[in-house]
């Protein structure tokens, strides 16, 4: 049939992963002939892309899809779209708490969209949230940016984390091959983009499912081997990639970080708990002694690296002692940035259904403790940076003062210096640092280094 809906709106709600799928189904909608609007009230298409790691994200979709819902009253055609991990937990029970819907669809099937929609505009409600293997999308996804840009590298995740729903709702590990990955960059390279993320909900798992072992019995594809074979590809800069796990996390890696000058100097290694017994009920394969070696060892190769991570506060039987485990570790480490968050019970996961849950009085008051440290020790992380000449790779205005731009360094850390962003957007230019704060500073450019084209 001949579409005639013009207009599409996405809001995504979570993680990165989240953020790279939406920006292959815009793609895809673009490439239906729909055009982007801001204002989801002008849309014909509402999609949203959701996230259950966290109840309140989960409530927020909710929310939104009942205002949207009333609007379809008025607007029959209205077309909407349940994506990601909300939709792929509740599936047919969405439809039945908003009746109103169109397609719910999990986050294996964000390359299907055209042909899901398609069978919308034929009549029919989709639910779409059977485990399927995941092709390769020859769909150009929508960037948000021009100068940076995801690249999926590994979908699903095979661990069992007793609090998290993420294997449940993104189905088990599937590594893409390397020679796809590599065509992907390389395309990106000659559209200009100049630095890229590499995303895996396990990004050091990446491998372990394609074929092949060497002679030393590795796998025939490890992450580090990756990171060796798309490192040279032509315009690109800078290398960055998330979410690594520490059980897998190896110092073959990091000298590999440390050898590979497009990779930048920031690592995000989620621990979770600074207290042996807390990991060992989520399931989380290590031990905090384990995680602080491998801390020790990028500082040994890379004594400047910038470390983040995430941090559970308040999970079930978490005894005061053992949150000062996690106050300590904050303390020994000192994170340039870690993502905070009261535990909170995910349907489907063993913690949710424990016993000695925290009260919600207990958890938000070690998460404000946590949260105290953390600008502490982040602000004493920013002091190193004060008189420093940093580079910074520019990607946009400073939306709260137009005379500035804004980048990061390579250490992650946000920089805002006075500049005209129609000349520097996308260039990289030495920075002297004249502020700092936690979690970003203020300088004066001093050289704008010209890149070779492609």
């Amino acid at each position: 049939m001949t579409i005639s809906r013009r207009h599409y709106h996405i809001t995504t709600f979570g993680c990165q992963m989240n953020k790279a799928d939406s920006e292959r189904m815009a793609g895809i909608l673009e490439d239906m002939g729909f055009e982007w609007s801001e204002d989801p009230n002008q849309a014909d298409v509402i999609l949203y892309n959701t996230c259950t790691i966290r109840d309140n994200a989960e409530q927020k979709v909710y929310s939104y899809l009942g205002r949207q819902a009333k609007r379809k009253h008025e607007q029959p055609d209205l077309t909407l779209v349940v994506a990601g991990c909300v939709a792929q937990q509740e599936g047919e029970a969405l439809l039945r708490r908003v009746p109103e819907l169109d397609l719910v669809m999990g986050p294996q099937h964000a390359n299907r969209l055209k042909d899901l929609l398609q069978q919308v505009f034929d009549g029919n409600q989709i639910v779409a949230t059977e485990p399927i293997h995941i092709i390769e999308d020859i769909t150009k996804p929508r960037r948000d940016s021009k100068v940076t840009a995801w690249v999926n590298v590994i979908y699903g995740c095979n661990e069992r984390c007793t609090y998290c729903v993420v294997p449940s709702v993104r189905g088990v590990e599937q590594s893409r091959t390397p020679e796809a990955i590599r065509a992907e960059i390389e395309e990106l390279g000659r559209q200009g983009y100049k630095e890229i993320t590499l995303l895996g909900q396990n990004i050091d798992a990446y491998g372990r499912d394609l074929p092949g072992v060497t002679p030393e019995g590795r796998h025939q594809h490890t992450f580090t081997d990756l990171l060796y074979y798309v490192h040279d590809v032509p315009g690109v800069e800078r290398i960055r990639f998330a979410t690594s796990h520490p059980r897998y996390f190896t110092e073959r890696l990091i000298r590999a970080c440390a050898e590979l000058p497009k990779v930048c100097e920031h690592f995000h290694i989620p621990f979770q708990s600074g207290d042996n017994e807390v990991l060992k009920r989520m399931a989380r394969g290590y031990t905090h002694e384990k995680y602080r070696r491998i801390i020790n060892t990028i500082r040994e190769y890379m004594p400047d690296a910038a470390i983040s991570a995430d941090a559970i506060v308040g999970f079930p039987t978490e005894t005061e002692a053992q949150f000062e485990n996690t106050l300590k570790l904050v303390e020994d480490i000192g994170f340039d940035q870690l993502n905070t968050a009261a535990y909170s019970p995910r349907p489907g996961t063993p913690a949710a259904v424990w016993e000695n849950q925290l009260s919600e009085e207990v958890k938000s008051d070690r998460l404000q403790r946590l949260n105290h440290l953390v600008g502490i020790k982040a602000a004493e992380r920013s002091q190193r940076y004060m008189g420093r000449l940093e580079e910074v790779l520019v990607e946009d205005q400073n939306p709260k003062d137009k005379t500035q731009v804004m980048g990061r360094t390579r250490t992650n850390r946000l920089t805002f210096f006075t500049g005209d962003i129609n000349e520097l957007k996308g260039k990289l230019v030495k920075v002297k640092i004249t502020e700092v704060r936690a979690f970003s500073l203020t300088g004066e450019p001093v050289e704008v280094r010209e890149m070779a084209s492609v």
